[in-house]
């Protein structure tokens, strides 16, 4: 069932961004040429808003919530094209909005980002922390080689 529900919450998603035109060069199949510096400048006004309603505990509205999924898919995108440090800090807060909106796989999924692309940034540790808080294993990478 939450496989089911997952897949559905992305195709609608999906055909709500493709019907807005967000993201139009994935939907017309081209390739992202990562973000520009506007959009970058709109995602982290985006973040920042969403992260102070989180510490706030304020309610997401469904506003809200389309522009975290947005801004999700856009880091997404631009990292198939190339990973940018300025990227680290906006997965980890968006980490902690899917954490606090008990959305466990989508913030699992922004930290590990953070320890498989940003290792040696500060917020590596951090990620790995919050990652251990919700019960996650993290294999340490430096032994492993």
């Amino acid at each position: 069932m939450k496989i089911f529900i997952r897949s559905f919450f992305l195709i609608v998603i999906s055909c709500i961004l493709i019907s807005t035109g967000a993201d139009s060069s994935f939907a017309k199949g081209g390739k992202s040429k990562g973000i520009s510096k506007q959009e970058m400048t709109q995602i982290i006004t985006d973040v920042d808003e969403l992260i102070k309603k989180v510490y706030s505990r304020a309610l997401f509205s469904p506003s809200d919530n389309s522009k975290l999924i947005e801004i999700k898919m856009k880091l997404d995108m631009a990292m198939l094209a190339g990973v940018n440090p300025e990227f680290a800090p906006l997965y980890y807060k968006t980490g902690i909005i899917y954490r606090a909106r008990e959305l466990k796989d989508e913030s699992i999924e922004c930290f590990q980002t953070i320890l498989e692309n940003f290792g040696d940034t500060a917020l590596a540790p951090k990620a790995r922390k919050e990652l251990q808080k919700m019960g996650i294993t993290v294999k340490d990478t430096e032994t492993e080689e």
